[in-house]
């Protein structure tokens, strides 16, 4: 099939899935996260051919962890899968109900968006989380993952396919894109495509946005900040601002820059350095963070850079308003932490911070939607409209108004002795 075709069958299929009821969802669900540990072997083999090939291709070394799926990954995105069954189905909720008039009951409800079209990183098991939310959402997708992971994906993809036609779920909701041809064809298919869901660079992001006319949704870059202040526990703000980097460098929410108040960068420098030594992080550091330890300049494109490897910038700042400023400047409005005792500042921090996700004294890398209890995500977006932060099925859904009359016209409603509207709220679900 040409990809036009997988793009009209996916429309199709949207439309008849967004009817499909929650029990055979779930039902579906549980077909794929079956399928997939039956067939680990054959996945899990596939797998081991791509992280071949992009072993001679010199991929490094935190791209090779995000590309391998293994049977630890397997078991991941099974207990995934198990949790999203859990999860009450989002679509047909009643978001508001408003009695207009007598007999004239106007509701808000929750329905799916459609086709979404998700280009995202050599990552196979977010090509699991992607599909199953959308699924579970009411919606088709098409998926575009990263060149190095075509031999996983393409297995991924046939095994939830097969899973979910045997599970009752309407054919063609789900389509693989497998070419960077396909993707410039269906930034032109906005009569079959929704939403797009770009995961990548900046520069990438950009290029989705500039040439297409179909909403997208996502995130450019993560470039993350751990600001430590001055009332901080130095203990914590070391376990923090390690996890925060090294955990999984490469990710966008894993922390590329650590800010330090001036008053306690004497004390908690030389610890931290310790600590990320251990890791094998490579610091970068501001002037003054260089007259306290024996670290490589940090350069004016540091501030701004996401390096998805074990590399970090380090600046010291006079105080919480110079870290906000800094976060505001260089961020991209991902996810920034504070590490203090001070909850005035923490709730300072939390408000002028201009981010998706902030918080305080804990890690960066909270910011999932899988932690966040989403079921997993779609991506992360830093818009400010319609969905923020990790995406999960709320991102995945619209709204529609279905108004129940009893024969009424507005007519009625208009001119001399016109009736009047009650626009009494209620507290009842769209039933029909």
């Amino acid at each position: 099939m040409s990809i036009a075709e997988i793009a009209a069958a996916a429309k199709v299929a949207s439309i008849q899935l967004a009817g499909v009821k929650s029990d055979v969802k779930n039902k579906a669900l549980a077909k794929i996260a079956e399928a997939l540990r039956q067939n680990s072997a054959e996945i899990v083999s596939a797998n081991k051919q791509d992280l071949a090939d992009a072993g001679k291709s010199n991929l490094s070394a935190p791209l090779l962890k995000r590309l391998k799926f293994d049977e630890q990954k397997i078991a991941d995105v099974f207990a995934g899968i198990k949790s999203l069954i859990k999860i009450d189905d989002p679509v047909g909720r009643t978001i508001s109900a408003t009695e207009l008039d007598e007999g004239l009951e106007l509701y808000k409800v929750s329905c799916p968006i459609g086709v979404i079209g998700v280009i995202f990183e050599s990552r196979p098991d977010a090509l699991v989380q992607i599909s199953t939310l959308c699924l579970k959402s009411g919606n088709a997708v098409l998926l575009k993952g990263g060149s190095e992971a075509r031999h996983t994906n393409k297995i991924l993809a046939d095994v939830i396919c097969k899973a979910s036609d045997n599970g009752g779920i309407p054919k063609g909701w789900l389509g693989l894109m497998e070419t960077r041809a396909e993707v410039a064809e269906i930034l032109k298919m906005d009569e079959y495509i929704d939403l797009l869901v770009p995961r990548g660079s900046n520069e990438f992001v950009r290029h989705i946005m500039d040439n297409t006319s179909i909403p997208v949704l996502g995130h450019a870059e993560g470039i993350c900040h751990v600001y430590v202040d001055a009332e901080a526990d130095l203990d914590m703000a070391v376990k923090i601002a390690v996890d925060s980097k090294c955990q999984y460098c490469a990710v966008c929410n894993a922390a590329e820059t650590l800010l330090v108040d001036e008053k306690i960068a004497k004390d908690f420098l030389p610890r931290v350095k310790a600590a990320y030594e251990q890791k094998s992080v490579e610091i970068r550091g501001c002037e003054r963070t260089a007259a306290i330890i024996d670290v490589g300049p940090a350069t004016a494109e540091d501030w701004g850079r996401e390096y998805l490897d074990y590399v970090i910038s380090v600046k010291v700042v006079g105080g919480i308003d110079e870290a906000i400023e800094h976060i505001n400047q260089y961020g991209s409005g991902h996810t920034d932490t504070i590490i203090t005792a001070d909850k005035k500042k923490a709730a300072k921090f939390m408000d002028l911070v201009d981010s998706a996700n902030v918080f305080w004294n804990c890690s960066t890398r909270f910011s999932d939607g899988y932690r966040y209890g989403l079921g997993a995500e779609v991506g992360i977006s830093t818009n400010k409209i319609h969905a923020r932060g990790p995406v999960g099925m709320e991102g995945l859904l619209i709204h529609k108004w279905k108004l129940l009359g009893s024969g009424q016209i507005v007519a009625d409603y208009s001119g001399s002795g016109a009736k009047k509207f009650k626009h009494k709220k209620l507290n009842k679900d769209c039933e029909l």
